[in-house]
């Protein structure tokens, strides 16, 4: 199958999403395949208490929005990809912290001619299996391409394994011989000029609220300059207080605001996010850590040295890879976990 089937093949796939997705449409013009994605909808949080409808959705908007032909060609053409005579087995182990988050991995094995054999969480097991079947229904040839492992993973050329830093050493060990991109903890910060309109901090919300702040690409830790006023960030957010209709939020909420005020850490509070000073980047749900800045090109510098833990940064501020508030959950196809470019590795798997 040439690279411009599959090209077109995903764009077939966002449309499918936007069918999907738009709910004054009747049912009765999907696919099989389509309404059983647009089922797991509604019923995947009685799986995963996380996967609310709304998330879900958004999810599926970011996806439908970049299948595209311009973005898929502006992605994939820079690649000498070609028709591949010996695919390669590559494990994938996936995260299910996000909807669809092993995804796009998915993608890359398949688009550069190899095979995946995809172990995944149980977190996202559903739905992932449903939208994979969902391609499939579109490119019947897609069914060649992949292998659900429910065992160990075994007889594979590369690995490609997703989790915490906890679970990463045990991989780094396991896989030690093979090729492999293991990816650790990684978070979303956010540096402030304390100039941000209503519009950046609302956009600063959705980066700290989708995903009820569960992936990697949210916004865990913001950086204020002196005598910033906290209640300007308060009203900025207070938009996004429809988080307490989730029980597990707020039951994360009740708990982590416990624990700072039975450990004595002065906090901010709003009754929705607590806010917390303190220098590491991966805050607990429903808190954010904080600290002050002085110098701008000397927080750019201690960013720098810490880089292999920053997943992505949102500033209106000349700093280096920032990106405009609002954008954290909205990734291109060719910004890659953790920095690594994907596609590039399995072409260069002998």
């Amino acid at each position: 199958m040439t690279l411009q089937a599959k090209i077109q093949s995903l764009v077939q796939l966002g449309a499918a999403f936007s069918r999907i997705l738009n709910e004054t449409a009747s049912t009765d013009s999907l696919t099989s395949a389509e309404k059983n994605v647009q089922q797991w909808l509604s019923r995947a949080v009685h799986h995963n208490g996380w996967y609310t409808e709304e998330m879900l959705r958004f999810c599926l908007q970011g996806w439908s929005e970049n299948f595209t032909v311009e973005k898929l060609e502006h992605w994939l053409t820079k690649y000498a990809i070609t028709e591949n005579q010996s695919p390669k087995r590559i494990g994938l182990i996936l995260a299910g912290n996000v909807p669809l988050v092993g995804f796009h991995d998915i993608l890359c094995v398949w688009l550069s001619g190899n095979h995946a054999l995809i172990k995944r969480s149980s977190s996202d097991q559903q739905l992932t299996t449903a939208v994979v079947q969902l391609l499939e229904s579109i490119t019947p040839d897609f069914a060649n391409a992949y292998t659900f492992v429910e065992e160990k993973l075994t007889d594979f050329d590369a690995v490609i394994a997703t989790g915490s830093d906890n679970s990463a050493r045990y991989f780094e060990y396991y896989f030690r011989n093979k090729p492999n991109i293991i990816r650790k903890n990684r978070n979303g910060i956010a540096v402030l000029s304390g100039e941000e309109t209503a519009e950046d901090l609302a956009g600063l919300a959705t980066d700290i609220f989708t995903y009820f702040g569960l992936g990697c690409r949210n916004v865990s830790k913001i950086y204020l300059p002196q005598k910033y006023d906290m209640a300007h960030f308060y009203q900025g957010i207070y938009h996004r207080s429809d988080v307490l209709q989730l029980e597990k939020y707020c039951n994360n909420y009740d708990y982590n605001k416990a624990v700072f005020m039975m450990s004595n850490r002065q906090i901010y509070d709003n009754g929705f996010l607590i806010l917390v000073e303190d220098e590491s980047f991966s805050s607990p749900i429903a808190a954010v850590f904080y600290e002050f800045y002085t110098d701008l090109s000397e927080l750019q510098s201690q960013l720098n040295a810490k880089a292999d833990q920053i997943q992505c940064l949102v500033s209106n501020l000349p700093l280096s890879g920032a990106i405009p508030f609002g954008t954290t959950q909205k990734p291109e196809l060719w910004d890659y976990a953790d920095g690594i470019d994907t596609i590039e590795f399995l072409l260069k798997i002998d």
